[in-house]
């Protein structure tokens, strides 16, 4: 799940949850936006976590730097 999905997510949760009064028989529309926010929010660690452990930002980015030889000995021409 990236992270525009959980965004996604969570304000169609919250919008189930506290804008929408409509009653349906059979489900309850603010339990339904809880869920959502909670999957939204969960969602959105996690791809934050990803995010971050796989973009390289916390390894060290030391090099090994080496010198290049001398060139060779000018070969003789006799």
């Amino acid at each position: 799940m990236t992270i525009g999905t959980s965004i996604v997510l969570i304000a169609v949760g919250a919008i189930l949850k506290y804008a929408v009064t409509a009653h349906v028989s059979g489900i309850d529309l603010q339990t339904v936006g809880t869920i959502l926010m909670l999957v939204g929010i969960l969602g959105l660690i996690l791809s934050l976590i990803y995010t971050f452990a796989w973009s390289g930002g916390t390894r060290r980015r030391d090099r090994d730097y080496y010198e290049a030889p001398p060139p060779p000995p000018p070969r003789d021409r006799y």
